[in-house]
């Protein structure tokens, strides 16, 4: 062993970021090259009678103009193919004629400039029909809506159940029973850069696209069938890449630059294609996390042992399937909170509307489940008179524990153990059989509150904290394909001089390709220094499956120590240089069943506990973070440096959903497509201090014990919140972002609804 983990050493893209010689996609630039705008449907649902191009064909400096009858084969999706590249006439796809959200793509053109591919964009006539909106999950579900997707009978895109136990027993047992309703809003990623990319013929015959994703190989497979070649015949690099949190699983632009480029090729005209999509142009041209309606009803014993949880969640799919089916089952997982129930019922479902797609985000439908499923904990909590830890000790996962999906959790559950430490930390002490909370402001628990500013009135502020826990899965779930590949070569003579790993792992922001050096350290035994990489490009490496799920550091740690043991075995044989190969698979995972929900739906989790202390201004109705204690239990830290980083990151984004982040569409159409009207957090908005506590509960299958962890310090932000503002106010809610004008009508200081 090195003793390489454990040790926060520099990011390797450090310095190039900071210096500005990293290239970002809209960085690039080829000789010759080519410019691509996209024609926006700009109607929420609409039929296209024809498309005329003639007059922009004329325009200065157009070199080309393509429709949906230049896309060999019409549609794409990360699960469900059910969306066309681009929209309009002379498609074999069924209902590519149909525009079904205003991001629907119809025409591209491609220009010298970017000035003149926009100007002749703007001459395009379309002719529409315009067709009823749907943009109502519960209009969606009327018997009498339109149907958005030829060939299904409803909007329904999916049903899932849970039934376990007797939950009409369960409900006979109880003491208390508990209903409420919750709502989650939609949150755009706004990562640092909108879409962008540069697609090519590379000199091998390749159409080869340089973009921002997080697989590469799921985006070579999406290109490859679009356009009717064999993967091999396309490549996708990744340069650097500006954030993603998940908004960059689906396509966006890889696509239709790869289309562009090859489309171009076939005519004579050899030359690179360039696109840059501005700030308004992503917000509506990339999928947003679910919106969704979230129904709970408990029962629970005097002592506050849950009996049963009766529970109803759906989501608004948006136009089109993406992720849906997956977050939606990840929704339906989580939505019983990181609790063991006896009698358990759960149907989720999501929706086809004209509203934006929904799909991958941070947390991957969690958040949402738990946003609902630890306000319920919270108000049984006071319902009952127990404190917010006891009650969760009582109820929470713990070793050997069975799941609502009615199969054992995976070993290594540490959830007691994080949840205690949380407590702990943010000032909470345990005396006989409950916990008493920290004393507001006298705490020493919130050391920043006396650095407030002195100019605000001190006799309309009220404190409050709040608790919240929570897990996540790590990989991908219900029988998903699952594995990751790593290639390793030794070179040198007597002594191993450098180390060459082969990974497709995506560096959106996160770390990842610092932690694969260590890694690799730690597994050859050699210096961080001797290690080279070659990563996320199709041509090099082999597939690592996507940069999500908080997957990448446990699959790519698994894969990497396999491939390091063949390479060392090798390199002990005289072998020069010595390669490794290997591909890690995790134990499979299972489908829910229709009926009843039984699944094994992962192979290992994460788990996280927060407290947060807050104020609020009774006569603004700001809400100010005061402290975030985040108690994440990593497994083992790679790069604590790193894990710091992630947890404030996380802490921040969840706060901007919780707080700020009012995304707002109406009939199909939206109304914040600018960061000057859909407000993200800035420097004054973040809290006083995050204190990121790493705990370390080795897993037993994560390589040297790592678990996930780039989702896990968002997922319970929001309840946390939620419960502190209610200790501070008085006042729950049950749907947020708490704008001061939301607050400020739950304690009657402005007339409207809550």
């Amino acid at each position: 062993m090195n003793n390489v983990l454990g040790r926060a050493l520099p990011r390797i893209d450090a310095r190039d970021k900071a210096t500005g010689r990293a290239l970002y996609p809209g960085d690039l630039t080829r000789p010759d090259m080519l410019h691509l705008k996209v024609l926006f449907a700009g109607r929420p649902h609409a039929r296209i009678r024809s498309i005329d191009t003639s007059q922009a064909e004329r325009a200065p400096g157009v070199v080309a103009i393509f429709t949906a009858a230049d896309v060999p084969v019409n549609e794409y999706g990360l699960n469900i193919p059910d969306q066309p590249v681009l929209c309009g006439p002379g498609s074999t796809k069924p209902g590519a004629d149909v525009v079904r959200f205003v991001g629907d793509q119809v025409a591209l053109v491609v220009a010298e400039t970017e000035e003149q591919a926009a100007a002749a964009r703007d001459l395009i006539r379309v002719e529409y029909e315009d067709l009823p909106v749907v943009a109502d999950m519960d209009a969606a579900l009327a018997p009498d809506a339109p149907v958005l997707h030829p060939g299904r009978e409803s909007n329904l895109l999916c049903h899932y159940r849970i039934r376990k136990g007797d939950v009409k027993a369960g409900f006979a047992q109880a003491d208390v029973i508990l209903e409420g309703e919750y709502e989650t809003p939609m949150q755009e990623h706004a990562y640092l850069q909108p879409e962008a990319g540069l697609a090519y013929i590379d000199e091998t015959g390749r159409v080869t696209v340089e973009v921002a994703g997080q697989w590469t190989h799921e985006d070579r497979e999406q290109i490859a069938h679009a356009l009717g070649l064999p993967e091999d015949q396309v490549r996708v690099i990744y340069p650097a890449i500006g954030g993603a949190f998940g908004g960059r699983e689906d396509i966006s632009v890889q696509i239709i630059l790869a289309l562009a480029a090859w489309r171009l090729h076939q005519r004579g005209i050899h030359r690179p294609v360039k696109i840059v999509w501005s700030r308004e142009e992503s917000i509506i041209g990339h999928h947003k996390r679910h919106r969704m309606r979230i129904r709970h009803r408990w029962g629970a014993t005097r002592d506050g042992r849950i009996t049963a949880m009766e529970i109803e969640c759906i989501g608004d799919a948006g136009a089109y399937a993406y992720t849906s089916t997956k977050v939606m089952g990840n929704v339906h997982l989580m939505s019983t909170g990181p609790y063991e129930v006896p009698n358990v019922r759960v149907d989720t479902y999501a929706v086809y509307t004209n509203n934006i797609p929904a799909g991958a985000f941070r947390g991957f439908g969690a958040p949402q489940a738990l946003f609902a499923a630890e306000t319920h904990m919270n108000k049984l909590a006071e319902r009952l008179g127990i404190d917010p830890i006891t009650i969760r000790l009582r109820n929470c996962f713990r070793e050997g524990s069975i799941a609502a999906v009615q199969t054992p959790m995976p070993k290594g559950v540490s959830l007691p153990a994080v949840i205690e430490r949380c407590a702990r930390e943010a000032g909470w002490r345990q005396e006989g059989d409950r916990w008493i909370p920290p004393e507001l402001p006298k705490s020493k628990a919130p050391a920043v509150l006396n650095s407030l500013d002195a100019a605000a009135r001190p006799e309309v502020r009220r404190r409050g904290v709040g608790f919240a826990c929570g897990y996540k899965n790590v990989g991908f779930s219900f029988g998903a394909p699952e594995s990751c590949t790593a290639i390793i070569e030794l070179r040198g003579g007597a002594e191993i001089e450098e180390v060459v790993l082969r990974h497709a792992a995506a560096e959106v922001g996160q770390g990842v390709h610092t932690a694969l050096v260590q890694m690799v350290a730690e597994a050859v035994g050699v210096p961080p220094e001797r290690v080279r990489l070659i990563v996320s490009d199709t041509a090099e490496t082999e597939n690592s499956g996507s940069v999500s799920a908080s997957r990448m550091t446990f699959m790519a740690g698994n894969a990497i120590r396999g491939a390091a043991e063949i390479a060392l075995r090798r390199w002990h044989e005289e072998e020069r240089p010595a390669i490794g190969r290997y591909v890690y698979r995790p134990p499979r995972t299972t489908p829910y069943d229709p009926e009843t929900g039984r699944a094994l739906p992962n192979f290992a989790y994460g788990y996280v506990a927060q407290c947060v202390f807050v104020e609020v201004d009774e006569e603004t109705g700001e809400v100010r973070l005061l402290e975030v204690i985040s108690v994440n239990d990593v497994g083992r830290a790679v790069n604590p440096q790193q894990v710091e980083g992630q947890i404030e990151g996380g802490v921040v984004q969840a706060a901007g959903w919780t707080l700020l982040e009012n995304f707002i569409m109406q009939e199909g159409q939206v109304l914040t497509p600018r960061l000057s009207t859909y407000l993200i957090p800035t420097i004054a908005d973040v809290p006083l201090r995050v204190r990121s506590v790493i705990a370390e509960h080795p897993d037993p299958l994560g390589p040297w014990g790592v678990r996930g962890m780039g989702e896990m310090p968002f997922l319970t932000v929001a309840p946390a919140i939620i419960a502190a503002v209610h200790d501070a106010i008085g006042v729950w809610f049950d749907r947020f972002p708490l704008t001061p004008e939301r607050v400020l009508r739950s304690m009657g200081r402005l007339h409207g609804a809550r």
